[in-house]
């Protein structure tokens, strides 16, 4: 496929100045087993779309989904980015958005094994703040705006120039659906509201699909359908019986949608981070038109020779791309995108990304208009794409 190259300039992406996030943030609350989910392997996304339009998609065999798997529970117990932890009146300043339900407030027909508590018992201290920009060797700024954590080999050079290729992917005025939407772990969960300390008795994980990142999926599905892009959501729990192996269950999810829907050409893998450290946690949020939105990571990974993505530089000149877009439209509502050697499923297209909303002790509301605000953005970016 041919690459169109760009520069993203001011007068291209409105360019605003990048308020960004230190990578150096602990991760805690990692890795907790026991959460259950009951779906029974039926389909859990959207049906009656024709398939027309062809797509970029790569072939796996079982023994690449083999690979995936094992490679998942080497990574167990590993340093890895989110391994812990009524309808509202339109006024003039949430006109813009979908109107959705408190996410508080809905109930779910089938909580599961795991329900969201009812009741809430104090612990660490919740430190709120807004990660800015960040300087040092690792960080480098794009020109739209956003900024890139570079923790590979590559010089930051070579990645700024990268920056500047459009998306790898040409997006078709069409009724087939375009974005696929999915989460390896379905069940990291929120706080509900904001308050001074987090609950150490809850590993922030529930199998109630309206409070978890299944919840943030349906608001980012409901302002793309709004701006008129088809959308698949698979809402399948991965995280159950054992964490372990999460990511190659995903895969497996992922695998026939893309082989029914040729037509999807981006495949995002929502989640939520875990930030703390030294008895606190913490919850990264922005002001944007009077309400918090939860602030969001791009993770674009990288290969080294050894993790089967060829192309993976085409999901980053997507990132780049959307991350100046989100930040060209709501300054400060992301953290720099994490470039570096993982895996996550992104060999699947080459418009594959893993998105972090907010962290574990994000409330449900931060996250939700989180979501909106993504769903948005992105949707008008791939409007734009259209020839």
């Amino acid at each position: 496929m041919t690459r169109h190259k760009r520069r993203k300039t001011k007068g291209f992406a409105r360019c605003i100045a990048a308020v960004l996030v230190p990578a150096a943030a602990a991760f805690g609350a990692k890795g907790a087993a026991g959460v259950v989910g009951s779906f029974d392997g039926g389909e859990a996304y959207t049906t009656g779309i024709t398939e027309k339009a062809a797509a970029n998609h790569i072939n796996a065999d079982a023994e690449v989904i083999k690979r995936i798997k094992l490679e998942d529970e080497m990574l167990a117990g590993a340093d890895i980015v989110s391994e812990g932890y009524g309808y509202t009146d339109e006024d003039d300043r949430n006109r813009d958005y979908v109107r959705l339900p408190d996410p508080l407030d809905m109930r779910s027909s089938n909580t599961g094994a795991k329900p969201y508590p009812t009741e809430w018992n104090d612990g660490g201290e919740i430190i709120r703040t807004t990660y800015g920009s960040y300087s040092g060797t690792s960080f480098f700024d794009l020109d739209g705006g956003g900024q890139v954590n570079n923790r590979t080999d590559i010089p930051n050079e070579e990645l700024y120039r990268e920056s500047g290729y459009y998306p790898n992917f040409t997006v078709e005025d069409a009724d087939e659906p375009l974005v696929l939407i999915y989460h390896t772990h379905t069940t990291e969960s929120f706080e509900p509201f904001v308050r001074e300390s987090y609950d150490p008795g809850f590993n922030y994980r529930t199998t109630d699909d309206t409070k978890n990142v299944v919840m943030v999926g349906n608001a980012i599905q409901a302002e793309l359908e709004a701006l008129g892009i088809g959308v698949i959501h698979a809402t399948e729990i991965h995280d159950y019986p054992s964490y372990n192996g999460s990511y190659g269950r995903s895969r497996e999810t992922v695998m026939p949608i893309l082989e029914k829907y040729p037509s999807i050409k981006v495949a995002l893998d929502i989640h939520r981070d875990a930030i703390s450290g030294d008895g606190c946690a913490y919850q990264p949020f922005v002001e944007v038109d009077g309400r918090e939105a939860a602030q969001i990571m791009i993770i674009s990974g990288c290969d080294d020779g050894t993790l089967g993505m060829p192309n993976y530089m085409q999901n980053f000149h997507f990132a780049c791309t959307l991350q100046s877009k989100l930040e060209s439209d709501h300054e400060g509502l992301t953290r720099p995108i994490l470039f570096d050697y993982r895996h996550y499923n992104q060999d699947l297209t080459n418009g594959s990304l893993l998105i972090e909303v907010g962290s574990h002790c994000s409330t449900l509301s931060q996250v939700q208009f989180a979501g909106q605000l993504f769903g948005r953005s992105l949707g008008e970016l791939l409007n734009s794409m259209k020839g």
